[in-house]
């Protein structure tokens, strides 16, 4: 479908599902950080929301044509924050360890500064497939853990496949940035 065939106001879709994916951010936060024992239907709800709207407005932008500067910024830094969010309450909440935090903190860093230092050096950044999985993942797996009481096992489980695929997934974008930067002229 052409951007010429979408109305005007749904163009902006994809945006505002990023920027209400924003918003959502500190309402978890509130949310989990009130919670009874650690676990909060209502923050894996708010969570869930914000993973589902993650593959809904990529997905339009992409069919519609309507991909923006701005959603190539915006999409990824709102996943990476609720992402981020959700790692530090629940390290704050002794239900992830530290290494857990370390890894997501330190890809996300490497991921957000090097997209800041290439993006303007014509490279193309865009997400790998392995790097949607492991989103998929990682989203599921924490709202399994939001859910579940503390010391449930298979929920730790999942995040770690969820890890283990965002690092590989961060390896792959480092090493394609690297590799089209040497084939770039300076």
């Amino acid at each position: 479908m052409a951007a010429t065939a979408v109305p005007a106001p749904l163009r902006m879709l994809p945006n505002a599902l990023t920027i209400g994916r924003l918003v959502l951010v500190p309402i978890f936060i509130v949310l989990l950080a009130t919670a009874d024992d650690g676990k909060s239907w209502a923050a894996a709800i708010v969570f869930g929301i914000a993973g589902v709207t993650d593959q809904v407005d990529g997905w339009l932008a992409r069919r519609w044509h309507v991909e923006s500067e701005f959603g190539k910024v915006a999409d990824p830094l709102a996943d990476r924050l609720m992402i981020d969010a959700a790692v530090i309450m629940l390290w704050l909440d002794d239900r992830l360890p530290l290494i857990a935090l370390g890894l997501i903190i330190l890809r996300d860093v490497v991921l957000v500064g090097g997209y800041r230092v290439f993006s303007g050096k014509g490279i193309d950044l865009n997400v790998s497939l392995l790097g949607k999985v492991a989103t998929w993942v990682l989203y599921a797996s924490l709202c399994l853990i939001i859910v579940t009481s503390d010391g449930t096992e298979w929920p730790l489980w999942l995040f770690w496949i969820g890890l283990a695929l965002a690092v590989a997934a961060g390896i792959g974008y480092v090493n394609d940035t690297l590799r089209q930067a040497r084939g770039k002229p300076a």
